[in-house]
């Protein structure tokens, strides 16, 4: 084989290499006990890892087959890095950053670190290494791609991930991954690439084993319950760890193609055993009995993997038919929306006219009630018109009053009749205070009159001489004292009679003042109530057009309802003279003969009758004492409330309509007498001639001849 060949050329270039300062790993660091073997493929994946571009371009074919051979544990880090172009990435520059921040997703993945690998010992114990370095890279990962966030499936790649590498090369691998291995789609949200591959899987079960395909299909057993995990997880959860490992080192270098050849050599190895097996016992199957069958032989699962047929065109076709089976079904699903919505619109529409339709009592009655109403409206406009000028003769009288200045009321009388008394008794009192400075002034007078008429100073010493000029000049100046007083009396007595008077004068003011603002305030009220009236006969007059329109609507809806009926009847007379006439044609051509006479005459008896009963439910029970007349706008007597039609067919039945019949569509004697010989009840047997049928049919079919 190529790996054999390249073995042995390694061998003679091991001493070079493991001289070698260059390289990335080397080959000095294998154990002594190593076999020539194991020897031989660490130096020759440290070569490929030296070379990596080289091997790629020019030994892809051995290279495929030393990955399906599977990567040595201690070179899977490196290979794994290689293998998807991670090790220069620029978001392993951002990782600290995006361990400061804060994600919206921390809470979930907390929860599910737990069950991650709960086994492992790197993982096992809260807040080990393992579960800190895991929660780090799922955290950086859902602030890079927000739109994917957090899958509780992706936990298990990154912790393949941290047991081969530090965590920022995890964290570059798993990014890798995501963009270039179709591993994004797989985890978003609406999971439209895990549909897919479903899809594709089940053509490939059905059409590389359609026995184990229906054995499926009649438990029920759907791809998704048991195949689910597979592409999520990369088998990282179905598989014991070596097993598992082996299988991503080959998802490393193709892609989930080994997830198809894996899935389906699985069930072709157990195909017999799951055909026997019921819906529960597959489940069980699928979860003790599978995962452990290559546990001691991963090769063996390889080898099996690479003998199912697998055609990437063919894959390629069943993703376009996936394409337009989904768009399709979306067309659909907008289709169904739109028209349960629709359904729903009808529905409400539905509902909204059973609820809108009211039976003819019901319309009678509203007609009846929306006459009283218009009734009392006009009543009330009119008593409304009869206020509004009552107030605005009142107010046209309050403003000649206000313009002529009204006498004062009664209180007004009362406070000026106290005033004047107090006025009177301070009068009074200057009075009578007057009167004693005259009093005195008199006396005065006449004390010096008296001492003027004494005389004989002259004989008298020239000492008591003085004296006496001296009493004289004090006497007048008492005298001239007593007149300033006095005066001065009369002019306080003259301020007191202005002020009072000032005081009368000012007390009117605010009378007046007082009245026009009462007057005012009155004006103002009976203002907003002419207003109101205003409106109140506004409204009366909408609401009485609104009648009046509804009234004639009502009217015109009865004219239409007798018109109907009219046309009913000229209809069912249409239909008897049609039946009479067939009736005269078989008699004619001889189509009536003795032995089925008797058949046919009960048969034309029995159309009869029933169109007697028709004729009977038009006409309708009988009319009103008085015909009911229209004046175009009311009618001309009241129903009461219990003579009120319930529906549009009582109102046919009524009065209304067989008056309008008789009048439009009188009846001529050939037809009265026919419809009173069908009122006749029968008084033959089933043995009755034709002569009988001849008889009932003669007088109409004569009258219709004529």
């Amino acid at each position: 084989m190529l790996l054999e060949a390249d073995s042995k050329s390694m061998r003679s270039m091991n001493g070079s290499r493991r001289n070698s300062g260059s390289s990335l790993v080397s080959s000095s660091s294998a154990s002594s006990n190593l076999s020539h073997l194991e020897e031989d493929t660490w130096i020759l994946w440290g070569r490929i890892a030296n070379e990596w571009e080289e091997w790629r371009r020019r030994k892809e074919k051995l290279l495929k087959e030393l990955i399906h051979k599977g990567i040595p544990h201690h070179f899977r880090a490196i290979v794994w890095q290689l293998l998807c172009s991670a090790t220069n990435m620029p978001v392993k520059n951002q990782y600290s950053e995006l361990l400061k921040m804060s994600s919206p997703c921390e809470k979930l993945i907390r929860r599910d670190i737990a069950r991650t690998y709960p086994e492992h010992e790197f993982f096992k114990g809260q807040d080990s290494l393992g579960q800190e370095v895991l929660f780090n890279v799922m955290k950086a990962y859902s602030l890079v791609d927000r739109e994917v966030g957090y899958c509780q499936g992706s936990a298990f790649i990154v912790g393949l991930l941290l047991m081969q590498m530090p965590e920022e090369e995890a964290f570059c691998v798993f990014v890798r991954l995501m963009q270039e291995y179709r591993l994004r789609e797989l985890f978003k949200p609406s999971m439209a690439e895990l549909g897919l591959c479903i899809y594709q899987f089940e053509y490939m079960l059905q059409e590389q084993l359609p026995d184990l395909n229906t054995h499926f299909r009649s438990q029920s057993f759907h791809t998704s319950m048991y195949a689910s995990s597979w592409f999520l997880t990369l088998f990282l959860t179905t598989f014991p760890l070596p097993v598992a490992t082996r299988v991503f080192d080959i998802f490393m270098y193709e892609g989930l193609e080994i997830v198809f050849r894996v899935g389906l050599a699985l069930l072709q190895v157990n195909q017999v055993e799951l055909m026997q097996l019921d819906m529960e016992g597959m489940s069980q199957y699928f979860q003790k009995v599978i995962p452990h069958q290559f546990d001691s032989c991963p090769d063996k699962l390889i080898l099996k993997a690479y003998q199912v047929k697998y055609n990437p065109k063919k894959m390629k076709r069943l993703e376009k038919e996936y394409a337009a089976m989904k768009s399709k079904e979306m067309e659909e699903q907008i289709e169904i929306k739109r028209l349960r919505t629709e359904n729903r619109l009808l529905k409400q529409r539905i509902e909204t006219l059973e609820k809108g339709q009211v039976t003819r009592a019901q319309e009678a009655e509203e007609n009846y009630v929306i006459k009283r109403e218009l009734a009392v409206v006009r009543q009330q406009c009119s008593s409304a018109a009869e206020d509004l000028q009552k107030a605005q003769s009142t107010i046209r009288q309050l403003q000649e009053q206000q313009r002529n200045s009204s006498l004062p009321d009664e209180n007004n009388v009362a406070q000026l009749q106290e005033e004047l008394k107090a006025l009177k008794v301070r009068e009074g009192q200057a009075v009578a205070s007057a009167r004693e400075l005259k009093l005195q002034l008199q006396e005065l007078s006449d004390t010096w009159q008296a001492h003027l008429s004494r005389g004989g100073r002259w004989k008298e010493s020239p000492r008591k001489l003085v004296l006496g000029e001296l009493q004289d000049e004090l006497m007048s100046v008492r005298l001239r004292e007593a007149q300033a007083l006095a005066e001065g009396r009369e002019l306080r007595q003259r301020v007191v009679e202005l002020e009072t008077q000032d005081h009368i004068h000012r007390n009117l003011l605010n009378r007046v003042e007082a009245e026009r603002a009462a007057l005012q305030e009155k004006l103002q009220y009976l203002a907003a109530q002419n207003k109101g009236l205003q409106t109140q006969l506004s409204e009366s007059r909408r609401k009485q057009a609104e009648a009046e329109c509804k009234s004639k609507e009502e009217v015109m809806a009865v004219r239409l309802r007798e018109a109907d009926s009219m046309a009913a009847v000229a209809e069912m007379r249409q239909r008897i003279a049609e039946l009479e006439i067939q009736r005269e044609e078989g008699r004619i051509q001889g189509q009536l003969n003795h032995s089925d006479s008797s058949q046919y005459i009960r048969e034309l008896k029995d159309q009869i009758e029933e169109l007697k009963a028709e004729v009977r439910l038009l006409k309708g029970p009988p009319s009103f004492e008085d015909p009911l007349a229209f004046d175009g706008l009311h009618l001309a007597r009241h129903l009461d409330e219990d003579s009120l039609p319930s529906s549009d067919e009582e109102l046919l039945g009524m009065g209304v309509g067989a008056a309008l019949q008789d009048t439009l569509y009188p009846l001529s004697p050939q037809d009265a007498r026919f419809l009173r010989s069908l009122e006749r009840p029968a008084k033959d047997s089933e043995g009755s001639s034709d002569s009988d049928a001849e008889e009932l049919a003669t007088p109409y079919s004569q009258g219709l001849d004529n």
